[in-house]
Order: structure tokens, then sequence, then C-alpha cells
């Protein structure tokens, strides 16, 4: 006998009758077998036993060649296809074994399985009656009239499903084909007619799996690869799409459909590869333009249009457009509230436009979503300062520009402003001091945003100039008395202490 744990033994659990596979002892007088082929049967059975599927189906395929009658070599072979999980093979095999051997019951056990398997009832059922017909063992019979039954009941069930299919009750016919498709698992047939169901009620993904699984049990299933390559499409995955509708193409090269769907999205991918590779670059206004092109080409599937403005709205945002990526961003967040993308966008846009508490609300939002985003963490806590900071001193505020002005536009706007409240100017002693300390304001704005390495720690949310932020104290060096900015030429591109020059 096989040892517990075997290939053979595990086998025999999931087609029981593979077992007499083992003790069935070969007949030489009866098989006509040779030396040679008895070789290649020993061999091939121990291999078996031992797991080695290839090598075992060497030697059978071997004896099938020593002697074409011999239907132990071909029962044997069946067995090794079955173990390899290729049915389709093995049932040719287990038929040749019925025609050599009329009452090799085991064989047609078997082949009433496959056929149960793959939907084909009639078939099915007129081996298993054979097999009560042939005087089986207790086993045998009992394992035949269990499939019957179950034959019987798959028959009701495909019944139900169909009338259910054409009353358009798909939700009725889905739960009939769930039954029936848990024992015919090979039907490909009824699981079509089930992917059909799916995308009636909306579930195209359910639909594509289905599919999937018929353009394996169906040779040459060029309709499957179109519907599974239209149904991605649908979903908005261009390059599955693409994938699926090149395999149709493969198997007909001059498929009408496959082949107007293939240039379509062939179109539609090469310009997201194309918007994508802009992005990388930099080139943001380049790929906010390819990306208009992708929503003109395909306007009819919504999916690509939100996917389109969502990456328009990265696009705005990355390229310091504030306004226009609030505009977008939330034209995707009306379709989808729950966008983490287009959130994070949204709220690097409102830190541009100094809207504080809406970034904070926004990074909060899709912190909800993907709290484990570091990005989302950095941006939230980022926003949180900088709503702090604006409540004590903003040096964009004093000098009037945007957080995302040039170097040249704060200069140009610290020159305007000094000009204007230099407090000699002034001869009111109360608008002096107004004026002295608007002053020292718009030096110390100057100074911190003309500075790379200032401005960063302010726009993190930190006061270069603020000495409770600066450890080890110290004072904050534009907090000083007019006097000592007597001689300062606003004028200048360097720091308040280059140039002595009086302004009158």
């Amino acid at each position: 006998m096989v040892a517990p744990g075997s290939v053979t033994s595990r086998l025999g659990a999931v087609f029981p009758f593979l077992l007499v596979l083992v003790d069935l002892q070969y007949e030489g007088a009866e098989c006509g077998v040779n030396a040679d082929v008895e070789k290649h049967l020993e061999l091939g059975k121990k291999l078996l036993a031992a797991g080695q599927l290839a090598d075992a189906l060497s030697q059978f395929h071997a004896a099938v060649d020593g002697d074409p009658d011999n239907y132990i070599a071909y029962y044997r072979r069946a067995t090794v296809f079955l173990a390899m999980g290729k049915s389709k093979a093995a049932l040719p095999d287990l038929t040749k074994v019925i025609e050599l051997k009329m009452d090799f019951t085991a064989a047609r056990l078997q082949r009433g399985h496959l056929l149960l398997k793959q939907g084909k009832l009639d078939e099915a059922e007129d081996d298993f009656k054979k097999v009560l017909k042939s005087n089986p063992s207790e086993n045998e019979e009992k394992e035949a009239q269990a499939q019957l039954l179950k034959s019987d009941e798959m028959q009701r069930l495909r019944s139900q499903a169909l009338s259910a299919f054409e009353s358009a009750d798909y939700t009725a016919a889905i739960t009939f084909l769930d039954k029936i498709l848990e024992v015919c698992v090979w039907d490909a047939e009824l699981r079509e007619l089930r992917a059909e169901c799916f995308i009636k009620e909306g579930e195209p993904r359910k639909a594509i799996s289905d599919l999937k699984a018929t353009s394996k049990l169906k040779n040459d299933n060029t309709e499957a690869f179109y519907k599974i390559s239209t149904l991605y499409y649908q979903l908005g995955d261009h390059e599955l799409s693409l994938s699926e509708v090149r395999e149709c193409l493969k198997l007909d090269q001059d498929h009408k459909r496959c082949f107007a769907h293939y240039k379509q999205v062939k179109k539609l991918n090469k310009l997201i590869e194309s918007a994508e590779e802009l992005i990388k670059d930099g080139r943001y206004t380049d790929a906010t333009s390819k990306y208009e092109s992708v929503m003109k080409t395909e306007p009819s599937i919504a999916e690509y249009t939100v996917r389109s403005k969502e990456r328009i709205c990265h696009c705005f945002s990355k390229d310091e457009k504030p306004v226009e990526a609030i505009r977008v961003c939330s034209e995707v967040l009306q379709m989808e509230p729950d966008n983490v993308n287009a959130l994070k966008d949204r709220a690097e846009a409102y830190l541009i436009e100094e809207m504080y508490d809406e970034a904070i609300q926004d990074y909060e939002a899709a912190q909800e979503h993907n709290e484990n985003d570091q990005q989302i963490r950095e941006g939230l806590e980022k926003a949180q300062r900088l709503l702090k900071q604006s409540q004590k001193r903003d040096y964009y505020k004093i000098l009037g520009v945007k957080r995302n002005a040039k170097k040249q536009e704060i200069i140009k706007a610290y020159r305007k402003l000094a000009l204007q409240w230099h407090p000699d100017n002034f001869q009111n002693e109360e608008e002096k001091k107004k004026a002295e300390k608007k002053f020292i304001d718009i030096a110390a704005a100057k100074e911190v945003l003309s500075d790379p390495e200032m401005r960063k720690k302010f726009d993190d949310g930190e006061d270069p100039l603020d000495a409770e932020s600066q450890q080890g104290g110290g004072g904050n060096p534009f907090h000083r008395s007019w006097n000592s900015w007597q001689g300062f030429n606003p004028f200048s591109s360097g720091g308040p202490f280059r140039f002595k020059f009086h302004f009158n």
C-alpha cells in the first residue's frame, strides 16, 4: 500500500477511486504488455507515489507508446494529469480506458466526476448509471448513487438559474449559479452567464473574476478577453485593459472589436504615460494639458474624468497655483469626498493661500483614511504650526506678498514699504513712533524672507527672529530703537548693517 501523506493518498481524498491505481495489478496476458512497458509502469507508479509527477508522466507516456492498447497505462497517465491539475488532458485518457475495458468502474466513476465538474450533466449521469449496472463494489455503488443525486440537483438549479436570467431577476440567477458552480467548477458557460449577471448588477470586478476563469476553461476564448478588457477600461484601469485586449489579438489579430478597442486604449494609455513622465520632470503645465486631452479622448467614462482632474489638481498644487488647485481639487472631492490625494493637494494649496484652518481640516480628513501616511502627518503638523505662527507676526503679510513669492518680489515689496514707512518721512512724534515700529518689522521681514535658510525655518512654522523659539535665548536683533537704524539704506541688497546712508 502507498504510504500515508503521499501524492496518491492525497489525490484519493479528492478523487476516491484513484486509490485503485496503487493496488491495481496489470495482467500481462490480458493487457499484452511486454517487459519494457511493465518496467515503465512500475517505475512510473513509484515516481507518482513519491510526488515526482513530471518524471512519472514521462514513464507513462513511454508505456502508452510501447503498448497503445494497455488500459492501465492510460489510467495511470490520467492520474498524473489530474495530480498536475490538467483535467482536460486526463479526460481523453479515461475515455480510452473505458473503450479498452468497459467494466473498469473506477475509470468510469472518475470520468463521471470530471464531467460533473465541467457541467456536462447528461454525460456524467450516463457514466454513473452505467457504474450501477456493472456489478460495482459497495463503495462504488454508494458513490455513484450519491453523484446521481447531486447531478439531478444541478439539473434543477440550472433550470431555475436560466429561468431567473430570462426574467431579468439577476440576483436570483446569481444565487442559483453560486450553488451550481460549487459543484460544476469547470463549467465555462455557467461562469459566463454569472459574469453577465454581475455586469447587470453593477459588479464588474466579480464579472472579471468569472471571465478570467472562462478564458482558461475554453480554448481561444477571444470573447472573454474582449469583455475583460472593456470592463477594466470602464473601471479606469487602462493598463490592465490594454494587457487583456492584447491577449485577444494574440488569438485573433483580425478580431474587429478587439482591434478597435485596442486602438482606443492604446491612445489613452499613451497620453496618461506621457502626462506622468511630465509630472516626474516637474513640467506641470504640460502635464495638465495632457490630462485635459485624456478627458477629451474619453469623455463618456466618468472614471477617467475624475482621475484626470485628480492629477491636474496635483499639478496645480505642485506648480504653486493655489487658486486653480483649490478649484479643481474641490471638483474632485465633490465626486469623491474621501479622495486622499485630492485632500492632500488641496491642503497644500490652502497653505500657500494662508488658509490654515481649511488646510488642517483637509489633512485631518485625509489622515482618517490613511493614518500611517507620513506626508499627511508632517503636513498637518506644519499647518498647525503655521496657524499658531499666523496669530503672531507674519512676515509675508508684513510685506504683502504670497508665501510662494520669489526673492525679487520680496525685495521689490520691501523697498516700496521701506520708502513709505521711513521714520524721517514723519514729523509728528506719535506717527514717527508708529513708523519706526512698522519700519523695523519691514526690515525684519525682508531679512528673513530673503535668506533661504531663515525663510525655510519660517515656512516650517518657526520664527528665526523669535527669541522664544531659539535655543540659548537671546533677543530679537530687530527689536531695537530707531536710533540704531540711522544710516540704513532700504535700497541695498544686503543686510541692515552694510551701508551708511541718510535717507531724507
